[in-house]
């Protein structure tokens, strides 16, 4: 074979560094362009060997391997490496250092892993490394937009006419609906809050559950509208808002409803919320994070019902449609409302009648995560989705299950993919999580939920198989009893 140096082994025969010389090199040696295949090739043959040792490996890296991680402390270097040279270090020494949250027994946090499809889109996508800011920036990525968003909204049985955003995740969805709902209600009372801030402007009154997840204080926060000024409903046993316990409301408002609490999988009451919040003209928005996947299935909708009356949905494409990071989805009702609430203009940035992506968003520039959705849903179709949703909650029912015949205490009715259970006390419980994370194979962590320390245990990935469900299983009630 031969020594690919590529684009970086150009430079270092050039006594010129700038970018136009280099081009300048590659178009006269176009032998060296093809080498960039080998490269590639190289690079997935890599990746094919990593994703093939997630069935044997332990779930965290090795105490040798995180030690290894200091090969890359090293000062700048003065000049260039050779590229296969900076991939083979990476997967050298980074591979073996990775939580194999790609795999099927990782459940410490509501993380995906990375369906097929969607990983070729996300190679394919980086290398037409497109802009999504303006259809003329990249029609083939504004259109799988406007694809991707429409089935989305199918799938989630909400409104067809309603506008989206494709984000980084759930945190920056919920501050794009936020913020769209922070336009909305004051422009009803005469405010426009993008010109004139919010110094004088009148107060909106913000209503959250008592467990409303800690990104939607974040996301309140960033808008100014303050973690501590908003009033707080109390839940029931499972986290669920009590719908009779919402304030009376007046004035500008934003009641915000969640689906999927990230400790138990409850949802909140959402046609109670909506009928008492619209009945004042309040925005009501859903954080639903994974949750709202619920409504992709037939047998797990009944979760959502009345979800679809809000007026802006938050999501993740990373959890549960197991896209690359990072892939978030900001929802809104009414498309008007997020685009008065994002709208950018300047005299060189056309201003079309068709959807410009970045009129949307709050990023300009941004990649074209749409490909990696379209993908997604292209490759398992309305019914492949509601399969995946049907079989982790099936695997979140097998863990409940075998913890409960093993004597330990479920504390949640697993009605979605989260599993709580504690083995004692807090001490012991403890004791218990740190030897499973120490043992390798599988990974979950801590909570603490009304009152308990607890083990949370979230099934959200394509990867995962009954096998890997009775193996983790089996390493947890061993562990337990060990501790015990």
């Amino acid at each position: 074979m031969v020594e690919w140096h590529g684009f970086a082994g150009a430079v270092k025969r050039m006594p010129q560094t700038t970018i136009q010389r280099n081009r300048a090199k590659l178009r006269a040696y176009p032998e060296e362009v093809s080498m960039s295949e080998q490269l590639l090739q190289e690079t997935a043959r890599r990746a094919a060997r990593y994703l093939e040792s997630l069935t044997d490996r332990d779930v965290v890296p090795t105490d040798e391997a995180v030690e290894n991680l200091s090969k890359f402390d090293e000062e700048l270097p003065e000049g260039p490496s050779a590229a296969q040279d900076v991939l083979a270090l990476l997967d050298d020494f980074g591979s073996p250092a990775t939580v194999a949250t790609a795999g099927g027994r990782y459940f410490g946090f509501v993380i995906g892993g990375v369906l097929p499809a969607t990983l070729a889109a996300n190679w394919l996508a980086g290398a037409w490394d497109q802009n999504v800011g303006l259809v003329v920036m990249s029609p083939i990525a504004a259109k799988l937009e406007d694809v991707a968003l429409s089935w989305l909204l199918d799938i989630l049985k909400l409104p067809a006419e309603s506008g989206g955003a494709f984000v980084t995740g759930a945190s920056m969805a919920n501050f794009t609906c936020l913020a769209a709902a922070r336009h909305a209600v004051l422009a009803r009372v005469g405010w426009d809050v993008e010109a004139q801030g919010l110094y004088g402007a009148p107060e909106i009154t913000v209503v959250v559950g008592e467990e409303a997840h800690s990104t939607l204080f974040k996301a309140l926060a960033m808008l100014g509208l303050g973690r501590e000024r908003v009033i707080r409903v109390p839940v029931d046993g499972q986290g669920r808002m009590l719908a009779e316990q919402l304030p009376q409301l007046s004035g500008p408002a934003i009641v915000c409803v969640q689906a999927g609490n990230v400790n138990t999988g409850a949802f909140d009451p959402f046609r109670e919320a909506c009928e008492i919040a619209h009945r004042v003209g309040a925005w009501v928005h859903v954080d639903g994070a994974f949750g709202l996947w619920a409504a992709a299935s037939t047998e797990y909708a009944h979760l959502a019902v009345g979800v679809e009356q809000a007026d802006s949905w938050a999501t993740d494409a990373h959890k549960w449609l197991n896209v690359p990071y990072d892939s978030g989805l900001a929802l809104v009702r009414d498309a008007q409302q997020l685009r008065g609430a994002m709208a950018l203009s300047a005299a060189y940035l056309p201003q079309r009648e068709k959807r410009e992506p970045f009129a949307y968003t709050p990023e300009a520039s941004r990649r074209a995560r749409a490909v990696e959705v379209w993908a997604a849903l292209k490759s398992l179709g309305r019914k492949g989705v509601a399969e995946l949703i049907e079989m982790d909650c099936r695997h979140a029912r097998r863990f409940a299950e075998g913890l409960r015949a093993a004597g330990y205490e479920v504390l949640n009715e697993v009605v979605l993919n989260q599993v709580l259970v504690k083995f004692g006390d807090a001490e012991t419980t403890r004791r218990v999580l740190q030897a499973i994370q120490e043992d390798g194979t599988l990974w979950v962590g801590e909570t603490h939920w009304q009152g308990h320390t607890a083990i949370r245990i979230s099934v959200s990935s394509w990867a995962t198989t009954a096998a890997d469900v009775e193996r983790s299983l089996e390493a947890i009630l061993r562990i337990a009893q060990e501790q015990a």
